[in-house]
Protein backbone atom coordinates (compact mmCIF):
# COMPACT_ATOMS: atom_id res chain seq x y z
CA UNK A 1 0.00 0.00 0.00
CA UNK A 2 1.04 3.59 -0.51
CA UNK A 3 1.55 5.94 2.45
CA UNK A 4 -1.73 7.64 1.54
CA UNK A 5 -3.65 4.35 1.58
CA UNK A 6 -2.10 3.28 4.91
CA UNK A 7 -3.14 6.51 6.64
CA UNK A 8 -6.57 6.69 4.97
CA UNK A 9 -7.41 3.25 6.40
CA UNK A 10 -7.92 4.77 9.86
CA UNK A 11 -9.79 7.92 8.79
CA UNK A 12 -13.58 8.42 8.64
CA UNK A 13 -15.05 8.71 5.14
CA UNK A 14 -15.86 12.43 5.34
CA UNK A 15 -12.37 13.33 6.47
CA UNK A 16 -10.81 11.16 3.75
CA UNK A 17 -12.92 13.01 1.21
CA UNK A 18 -11.87 16.45 2.50
CA UNK A 19 -8.16 15.58 2.55
CA UNK A 20 -8.37 13.78 -0.79
CA UNK A 21 -9.74 16.86 -2.55
CA UNK A 22 -6.58 18.83 -1.67
CA UNK A 23 -4.39 16.53 -3.80
CA UNK A 24 -1.59 16.61 -1.23
CA UNK A 25 1.76 14.96 -1.93
CA UNK A 26 1.81 12.28 0.76
CA UNK A 27 5.52 11.72 0.25
CA UNK A 28 5.89 15.20 1.76
CA UNK A 29 3.20 14.90 4.47
CA UNK A 30 4.82 14.73 7.91
CA UNK A 31 1.86 15.06 10.28
CA UNK A 32 -1.94 15.27 10.35
CA UNK A 33 -3.43 16.89 13.47
CA UNK A 34 -7.08 16.14 14.18
CA UNK A 35 -8.75 17.86 17.16
CA UNK A 36 -12.38 17.86 18.24
CA UNK A 37 -14.14 21.04 17.11
CA UNK A 38 -11.04 22.59 15.54
CA UNK A 39 -9.80 22.69 11.95
CA UNK A 40 -7.71 19.75 10.76
CA UNK A 41 -4.09 20.74 10.11
CA UNK A 42 -1.87 18.87 7.67
CA UNK A 43 1.87 19.57 7.59
CA UNK A 44 3.39 19.16 4.13
CA UNK A 45 7.06 19.81 3.48
CA UNK A 46 7.36 22.22 6.41
CA UNK A 47 4.18 24.23 5.67
CA UNK A 48 0.81 24.03 7.40
CA UNK A 49 -2.31 23.30 5.34
CA UNK A 50 -5.42 24.16 7.37
CA UNK A 51 -8.58 22.38 6.24
CA UNK A 52 -12.04 23.89 6.56
CA UNK A 53 -13.25 20.83 8.43
CA UNK A 54 -14.11 20.54 12.14
CA UNK A 55 -14.32 16.90 13.32
CA UNK A 56 -16.65 15.85 16.14
CA UNK A 57 -16.20 13.47 19.05
CA UNK A 58 -17.67 10.54 17.14
CA UNK A 59 -15.13 10.89 14.36
CA UNK A 60 -12.24 10.80 16.84
CA UNK A 61 -13.82 7.72 18.42
CA UNK A 62 -14.09 6.16 14.97
CA UNK A 63 -10.38 6.74 14.32
CA UNK A 64 -9.47 5.02 17.62
CA UNK A 65 -11.74 2.08 16.71
CA UNK A 66 -10.13 1.76 13.29
CA UNK A 67 -6.63 1.84 14.82
CA UNK A 68 -7.44 -0.75 17.48
CA UNK A 69 -9.59 -2.89 15.21
CA UNK A 70 -12.55 -2.18 17.49
CA UNK A 71 -10.69 -3.78 20.43
CA UNK A 72 -9.16 -0.83 22.32
CA UNK A 73 -8.62 -2.96 25.42
CA UNK A 74 -6.36 -5.28 23.41
CA UNK A 75 -4.12 -2.25 22.82
CA UNK A 76 -4.41 -0.92 26.36
CA UNK A 77 -0.64 -0.95 27.01
CA UNK A 78 0.10 1.09 23.88
CA UNK A 79 -2.77 3.50 24.54
CA UNK A 80 -1.54 3.95 28.11
CA UNK A 81 1.62 5.46 26.61
CA UNK A 82 -0.47 7.79 24.46
CA UNK A 83 0.16 6.36 21.01
CA UNK A 84 -0.40 3.46 18.64
CA UNK A 85 1.63 2.41 15.62
CA UNK A 86 -0.38 1.49 12.55
CA UNK A 87 0.50 -0.52 9.46
CA UNK A 88 3.27 1.23 7.56
CA UNK A 89 5.00 2.33 10.75
CA UNK A 90 3.00 5.54 11.13
CA UNK A 91 2.80 6.69 14.76
CA UNK A 92 -0.54 7.99 16.02
CA UNK A 93 -0.41 10.05 19.22
CA UNK A 94 -3.52 10.66 21.29
CA UNK A 95 -4.70 13.02 24.02
CA UNK A 96 -7.86 12.96 26.10
CA UNK A 97 -9.04 11.93 29.56
CA UNK A 98 -6.49 9.77 31.33
CA UNK A 99 -7.81 6.81 33.34
CA UNK A 100 -5.50 6.21 36.29
CA UNK A 101 -4.97 3.33 38.69
CA UNK A 102 -2.59 3.57 41.65
CA UNK A 103 -1.22 6.86 40.35
CA UNK A 104 -0.37 5.38 36.95
CA UNK A 105 -2.10 6.00 33.64
CA UNK A 106 -4.04 2.86 32.75
CA UNK A 107 -5.75 4.00 29.56
CA UNK A 108 -7.13 6.96 27.64
CA UNK A 109 -10.84 7.69 27.27
CA UNK A 110 -12.73 10.41 25.43
CA UNK A 111 -9.90 10.97 22.98
CA UNK A 112 -10.02 14.61 21.88
CA UNK A 113 -6.86 14.91 19.77
CA UNK A 114 -5.15 12.58 17.32
CA UNK A 115 -1.80 13.38 15.70
CA UNK A 116 -0.74 11.10 12.86
CA UNK A 117 3.02 11.26 12.31
CA UNK A 118 3.80 9.81 8.89
CA UNK A 119 6.75 7.43 8.80
CA UNK A 120 9.58 8.65 6.59
CA UNK A 121 12.53 6.58 5.50
CA UNK A 122 15.31 8.47 3.79
CA UNK A 123 17.64 5.75 2.63
CA UNK A 124 21.14 7.01 2.05
CA UNK A 125 20.83 10.06 4.30
CA UNK A 126 23.63 8.62 6.48
CA UNK A 127 26.06 8.09 3.59
CA UNK A 128 28.13 11.20 4.29
CA UNK A 129 28.70 10.43 8.00
CA UNK A 130 30.18 6.94 7.64
CA UNK A 131 33.76 8.06 6.86
CA UNK A 132 33.78 9.86 10.24
CA UNK A 133 31.99 7.35 12.51
CA UNK A 134 33.88 4.20 11.52
CA UNK A 135 37.45 2.94 11.79
CA UNK A 136 38.87 -0.28 10.37
CA UNK A 137 35.37 -1.58 9.54
CA UNK A 138 34.15 -0.92 13.11
CA UNK A 139 31.58 1.63 14.30
CA UNK A 140 32.71 4.24 16.82
CA UNK A 141 30.57 4.78 19.94
CA UNK A 142 28.35 7.46 18.40
CA UNK A 143 25.77 9.93 19.71
CA UNK A 144 23.48 11.99 17.47
CA UNK A 145 22.58 15.33 19.09
CA UNK A 146 19.62 17.27 17.76
CA UNK A 147 16.83 19.69 18.69
CA UNK A 148 13.32 18.22 18.22
CA UNK A 149 12.18 17.82 14.64
CA UNK A 150 15.59 17.90 12.94
CA UNK A 151 15.61 14.29 11.76
CA UNK A 152 17.74 12.52 14.35
CA UNK A 153 15.58 9.36 14.29
CA UNK A 154 15.63 9.31 10.48
CA UNK A 155 19.43 9.52 10.49
CA UNK A 156 19.69 6.93 13.28
CA UNK A 157 17.50 4.52 11.31
CA UNK A 158 19.63 4.78 8.18
CA UNK A 159 22.87 4.28 10.14
CA UNK A 160 21.33 1.17 11.73
CA UNK A 161 20.26 -0.17 8.32
CA UNK A 162 23.69 0.28 6.80
CA UNK A 163 25.56 -1.11 9.82
CA UNK A 164 23.25 -4.12 9.84
CA UNK A 165 23.59 -4.79 6.11
CA UNK A 166 27.23 -3.69 5.85
CA UNK A 167 28.74 -1.18 3.45
CA UNK A 168 32.14 0.10 2.27
CA UNK A 169 33.00 1.44 5.73
CA UNK A 170 31.63 -1.18 8.12
CA UNK A 171 31.24 -4.94 8.12
CA UNK A 172 27.60 -6.00 8.51
CA UNK A 173 26.84 -7.10 12.05
CA UNK A 174 24.02 -7.77 14.51
CA UNK A 175 22.29 -4.63 15.77
CA UNK A 176 20.06 -4.74 18.85
CA UNK A 177 17.46 -1.95 18.78
CA UNK A 178 15.50 -0.79 21.81
CA UNK A 179 12.57 1.03 20.22
CA UNK A 180 10.77 2.43 23.26
CA UNK A 181 8.51 4.76 21.27
CA UNK A 182 8.14 2.54 18.18
CA UNK A 183 9.71 5.21 15.97
CA UNK A 184 12.89 3.54 14.73
CA UNK A 185 11.54 0.28 13.33
CA UNK A 186 7.88 1.36 13.34
CA UNK A 187 6.69 -2.08 14.41
CA UNK A 188 3.09 -3.04 13.69
CA UNK A 189 1.90 -6.19 15.50
CA UNK A 190 5.54 -6.99 16.25
CA UNK A 191 6.85 -6.69 12.68
CA UNK A 192 9.15 -3.84 11.63
CA UNK A 193 7.57 -1.64 8.97
CA UNK A 194 10.78 0.27 8.28
CA UNK A 195 13.93 -1.17 6.71
CA UNK A 196 16.34 -1.66 9.59
CA UNK A 197 18.67 -4.12 7.89
CA UNK A 198 18.93 -7.89 7.69
CA UNK A 199 20.87 -8.40 10.96
CA UNK A 200 18.77 -6.24 13.29
CA UNK A 201 16.67 -7.39 16.26
CA UNK A 202 14.05 -5.09 17.81
CA UNK A 203 12.57 -4.82 21.28
CA UNK A 204 9.49 -2.74 20.55
CA UNK A 205 7.77 -0.49 23.12
CA UNK A 206 10.32 -1.53 25.74
CA UNK A 207 11.96 0.85 28.26
CA UNK A 208 15.44 1.67 26.99
CA UNK A 209 17.53 0.72 30.01
CA UNK A 210 15.77 -2.59 30.60
CA UNK A 211 15.76 -3.36 26.88
CA UNK A 212 19.49 -2.84 26.46
CA UNK A 213 20.21 -5.33 29.22
CA UNK A 214 17.73 -7.84 27.78
CA UNK A 215 19.32 -7.66 24.33
CA UNK A 216 22.86 -8.05 25.66
CA UNK A 217 21.89 -11.08 27.72
CA UNK A 218 19.83 -12.85 25.06
CA UNK A 219 20.71 -11.66 21.54
CA UNK A 220 24.49 -10.98 21.62
CA UNK A 221 24.39 -7.76 19.59
CA UNK A 222 27.59 -6.20 18.25
CA UNK A 223 25.89 -2.79 18.22
CA UNK A 224 23.19 -1.53 20.61
CA UNK A 225 21.00 1.32 19.37
CA UNK A 226 18.40 3.48 21.13
CA UNK A 227 16.63 6.80 20.59
CA UNK A 228 16.48 9.77 22.96
CA UNK A 229 18.52 8.69 25.96
CA UNK A 230 18.58 10.88 29.04
CA UNK A 231 17.93 9.09 32.33
CA UNK A 232 20.36 7.77 34.93
CA UNK A 233 19.17 4.24 34.12
CA UNK A 234 19.90 4.77 30.42
CA UNK A 235 23.46 5.85 31.21
CA UNK A 236 24.05 2.87 33.49
CA UNK A 237 22.78 0.47 30.81
CA UNK A 238 25.01 2.10 28.16
CA UNK A 239 28.06 1.80 30.40
CA UNK A 240 27.25 -1.87 31.00
CA UNK A 241 26.91 -2.45 27.25
CA UNK A 242 30.26 -0.78 26.61
CA UNK A 243 31.93 -2.98 29.24
CA UNK A 244 30.42 -6.00 27.44
CA UNK A 245 32.13 -4.99 24.21
CA UNK A 246 29.09 -3.61 22.38
CA UNK A 247 29.34 -0.55 20.19
CA UNK A 248 26.77 2.13 21.10
CA UNK A 249 24.62 4.19 18.74
CA UNK A 250 22.15 6.59 20.38
CA UNK A 251 20.46 9.97 20.06
CA UNK A 252 19.86 12.74 22.59
CA UNK A 253 18.01 16.05 22.63
CA UNK A 254 20.29 19.09 22.54
CA UNK A 255 21.87 21.81 20.44
CA UNK A 256 25.56 21.05 20.95
CA UNK A 257 28.13 18.84 22.66
CA UNK A 258 28.88 21.74 25.02
CA UNK A 259 25.24 21.97 26.07
CA UNK A 260 25.03 18.27 26.91
CA UNK A 261 28.33 18.44 28.77
CA UNK A 262 26.60 20.67 31.33
CA UNK A 263 23.68 18.32 31.93
CA UNK A 264 23.84 16.36 35.18
CA UNK A 265 23.12 12.90 33.73
CA UNK A 266 24.63 12.82 30.24
CA UNK A 267 27.37 15.29 31.12
CA UNK A 268 29.46 12.76 33.03
CA UNK A 269 29.68 10.40 30.04
CA UNK A 270 30.76 13.26 27.80
CA UNK A 271 33.33 14.52 30.30
CA UNK A 272 34.70 10.98 30.62
CA UNK A 273 34.92 10.81 26.80
CA UNK A 274 32.90 7.59 26.60
CA UNK A 275 31.56 8.48 23.16
CA UNK A 276 34.05 8.70 20.30
CA UNK A 277 31.90 10.62 17.82
CA UNK A 278 29.11 13.19 18.06
CA UNK A 279 26.91 14.10 15.10
CA UNK A 280 25.14 17.43 15.70
CA UNK A 281 22.09 18.29 13.57
CA UNK A 282 20.60 21.71 12.98
CA UNK A 283 17.32 23.27 11.91
CA UNK A 284 16.99 23.56 8.16
CA UNK A 285 14.71 23.19 5.17
CA UNK A 286 14.98 19.41 5.34
CA UNK A 287 15.52 16.83 8.10
CA UNK A 288 19.00 15.51 8.87
CA UNK A 289 21.02 18.64 8.12
CA UNK A 290 24.42 18.27 9.80
CA UNK A 291 25.91 21.15 11.77
CA UNK A 292 29.09 19.23 12.51
CA UNK A 293 30.75 15.93 13.46
CA UNK A 294 33.01 15.97 16.53
CA UNK A 295 35.47 13.63 18.23
CA UNK A 296 35.45 12.47 21.86
CA UNK A 297 36.89 15.81 23.02
CA UNK A 298 34.33 17.84 21.10
CA UNK A 299 36.80 18.86 18.40
CA UNK A 300 35.54 19.05 14.78
CA UNK A 301 36.23 16.03 12.56
CA UNK A 302 35.06 17.73 9.38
Amino acid sequence: MSKREEIFRILPERLKSVIGKRNLDFDQVTEICIRVGRPVCVYVGGREVRLDYFPGKEELKEIVNFMSRYSPYAFEEEMRKGFLTIEGGHRVGMAGKAITERDRVKNLRYVSSVHIRAAHEVKGCADRVFPYITNQKELYHTMIISPPGCGKTTLLRDIIRQVSDGNTYVKGCTVGIVDERSEIAGCYLGAAQNDIGLRSDVLDACPKAEGMLMLIRSMTPKVVAADEIGTKEDVEAIEYAMHCGCRILVTAHGNSVQELRKKPVLGRMIQEERFERYIVLKQGDRPGMIEGIYDRRGQPCC
